[in-house]
């Protein structure tokens, strides 16, 4: 990877912020940057090389930070939230216990043996596109926050559960790895507390942004990179990692001032180098070679729809249902994992990554729905009902 080449990378990025620029469409920045990786990957032209790695290390970042973003946008210290946590959790568990069946049914008509990993695939969201788009399109009221407490509980639970899924042989070390990244950022955050009760963390802030030492961003990524080199050290994903900084993070209040710096770094570099990485990473070509995997890759995203669409049953609006069927790191973890340890059929990483492009398109259009406002008199919207 050369300096041009990353201004390559983040050319071809900047398609994302265009097929995003039209409001009636409200498509994430992300689909338009990782559509063109796959343009400009393995699938297409083969300008960009995923396995370079320069690039696989500013994408591994960017992943993280992407993470750090995403969790940090969970409003921990919302009262609201608290008020909706039982019904988000229960919303979550509603789908866990649904992709379970469907999950070993898709395997038993694929024929792959990898029932637990579809199960934990199928119950995933991704905090890193949900908490951006509710952002987006100003959704507000109880029943989104349900779906915020859905999303962060789904992400947590099956970032955790992916690595027992995936290699059962190894489930008692992952779940060991996993534990020991999510204490390491309990006593970070405990730490954090003590010298915010102290005063001493105000200062440092005002110190900072008084001589523009940007202390701030300084200790956060210090937080963000020591978490995620645990997490590769105990052989876990830089997504928990990621994931429990921003945690941290929100905990504590996220200053403006850090919250435009980290804006800055994520979405103005690393993220739409992640984004078109990943995208470039995927062989899709893999999957026409593989008739097989054509239907695993249809029954996931069709299996993904309905156990989220099925909380509607639970008094939840179908746009959010599905808006919470968004999927991102914990496939892109499986098919990692997967690669490395050799235990992924030829052309299912291809499989699992096209179906959750697929639930990428699926959030573009719940949100666009979920944002609509009402119609004269009435009733408001669903998305923002209390």
């Amino acid at each position: 990877m050369t300096l041009v080449g990353l201004a390559v990378v983040l050319a071809v990025g900047l398609v994302g912020p265009l097929l995003a620029t039209p409001a009636r469409l409200r498509l994430p920045v992300v689909v338009g940057e990782m559509v063109l990786g796959v343009v400009v990957g393995r699938t297409g032209f083969g300008w960009v090389h995923p396995d370079d790695q320069v690039l696989s290390f500013l994408a591994t970042v960017g992943f993280a930070l992407v993470m750090l973003v995403a969790g940090s946008h969970v409003p921990v210290r919302n009262a609201t939230l608290r008020s909706q946590l039982g019904r988000g959790l229960l919303l979550a568990a509603r789908v866990g216990v649904l992709a379970v069946p469907i999950g070993l049914l898709i395997s038993g008509v694929a024929g792959t043996g990898h029932g637990l990993l579809y199960a934990v695939l199928l119950a995933s969201s991704s905090a890193a596109l949900v908490m951006p788009v509710i952002d987006g399109a100003a959704l507000t009221g109880s029943r989104v926050t349900a779906t915020v407490v859905q999303v962060a509980a789904a992400d947590t639970v099956c970032i955790v559960a992916l690595p027992l899924a995936e290699n059962p042989s190894k489930a008692l070390g992952a779940a060991a790895g996993a534990l020991a990244v999510i204490a390491a950022g309990a006593v970070v955050a405990g730490v954090m507390t003590v010298i915010a009760r102290t005063g001493t963390l105000r200062r440092l802030q005002q110190l900072s942004k008084r001589r523009h030492f940007g202390l701030e961003l300084r200790w956060n990524l210090i937080i963000l990179f020591s978490l995620a080199g645990l997490a590769q050290a105990v052989g876990v994903s830089v997504m928990l990692a990621g994931f429990v900084s921003g945690i941290v993070l929100a905990s504590l209040g996220e200053p403006r001032r850090l919250a435009k710096q980290l804006f800055s770094v994520s979405d103005g570099f690393l993220a739409p180098v992640f984004f078109v990485w990943l995208g470039a990473s995927l062989d899709l070509r893999a999957i026409g070679g593989h008739p097989k995997m054509l239907l695993v890759a249809g029954l996931l995203a069709l299996g993904t729809a309905g156990v989220h669409a099925a909380v509607v049953l639970a008094g939840q609006p179908l746009p959010l249902a599905l808006l919470a069927g968004a999927q991102l790191g914990v496939p892109v973890a499986a098919v990692t994992i997967g690669t490395n340890t050799g235990r992924l059929a030829p052309g299912e990483g291809g499989a699992i990554l096209a179906a959750a492009l697929v639930s990428i398109a699926v959030t573009s259009v719940a949100s666009a729905f979920a944002a609509r406002p009402p119609r004269g008199p009435g009733p408001a919207s669903p998305a923002s009902e209390g």
